[in-house]
């Protein structure tokens, strides 16, 4: 059960940081890199998500469900 809370809070906090990044490419006019810092985060934490399920499923924490 803390896997999927965990899972879908990281998922959220990645959708939050590419709306960010959105939002950082159509109104920052001034040419700063916070479209590029945003879209970082949402790489970081989605290889995190990746590692962390990939990890869950080697220590049994998920598993198949028939």
């Amino acid at each position: 059960m803390l896997i999927k809370i965990a899972t879908v809070l990281i998922l959220l906090v990645i959708i939050g940081s590419l709306l960010s990044a959105l939002v950082f490419l159509l109104k920052d006019k001034r040419g700063s890199d916070r479209t590029v810092k945003a879209l970082t985060v949402r790489i970081g934490l989605s290889l995190f998500l990746f590692l962390l399920l990939i990890v869950a499923a080697q220590f049994g924490y998920i598993g198949h469900t028939l």
